[in-house]
């Protein structure tokens, strides 16, 4: 009798993990015990289904699909279910992991069976190998934010700094207003281009929006920004690199 895979299905794209579903079914070795749209919940389910196998996305809000692996104690076996360009996916479609290029087809997919069949262990997932791969900055214009119904899209060039809250994480923008995003400030700061700077474990800057840089207690750095009187502070342990950076 065949290996019967448990399968969870993690994407934070609701039209995608249905059409996956639904592409899945065929297959009865394959037995789809759970989804969840985002690398948090994936996280939860892993630990508490204990797949053997997992569809997973790689762009997700909260942690991403690496941030997501990098927390596993014991890793079921991946398939990713990726937008990302099948050229820089080749880096790893050698290895025992497969990967499945959105929107997915059904003939692609029967392939990614085939190869479940040929293995009954998982590979090691070369994560650092993956992310330089596949985790390179995208040249983004915006960021993202749901208010209820609504989808905001916020420009980069309006941000003066992010924040994180307790649990939350903030974009504050030149108009004085700030928005609550999903992103962590690990997964903005893998994703934020070159003049995004994280000076603190909670803060990331727009040094585009820096208008004043002052001396603060125990070396750490002050920092005002242009459209507003708030001011950010680094930690201490970031002031050699900053002062490096700013050259003073």
């Amino acid at each position: 009798m065949s290996k019967v895979w448990k399968t969870l299905i993690i994407d934070d794209e609701q039209l995608a993990r249905q059409r996956l579903k639904r592409l899945l079914k065929p297959y009865d070795e394959l037995d789809i015990i759970g989804e969840a749209a985002n690398g948090a919940d994936g996280l939860e389910q892993i630990q508490a289904l204990q797949p053997d196998l997992i569809f997973l996305d790689i762009e997700m809000p909260v942690l991403n699909g690496f941030e997501m692996l990098a927390k596993l104690d014991k890793q079921p076996k991946v398939v990713f279910t990726t937008a990302y360009d099948q050229y820089a996916i080749k880096a790893f479609e050698e290895d025992s992991i497969d990967y499945l290029l959105k929107p997915v087809e059904a003939e692609r997919l029967e392939k990614t069976i085939k190869k479940l069949h040929q293995t009954q262990q998982s590979a090691p997932l070369p994560l650092e190998a993956l992310m330089k791969q596949l985790l390179v900055k995208k040249d983004i214009k915006t960021l993202t934010v749901k208010i209820g119904d609504r989808i905001l899209l916020i420009k980069l060039d309006d941000i003066l700094f992010i924040g994180a809250e307790d649990k939350y994480v903030f974009l504050h923008t030149a108009d004085g207003k700030k928005h609550l995003t999903d992103f962590t400030i690990s997964s903005l700061e893998d994703k934020l281009p070159g003049q995004f700077l994280r000076i603190h474990r909670g803060t990331i800057i727009n040094t585009d929006q820096i208008k004043e840089i002052r001396k603060g207690f125990n070396g750490a750095l002050v920092f005002y920004l242009n459209h507003t009187d708030a001011k950010v502070t680094s930690s201490r342990s970031n002031g050699d690199m900053l002062r490096d950076r700013f050259g003073i």
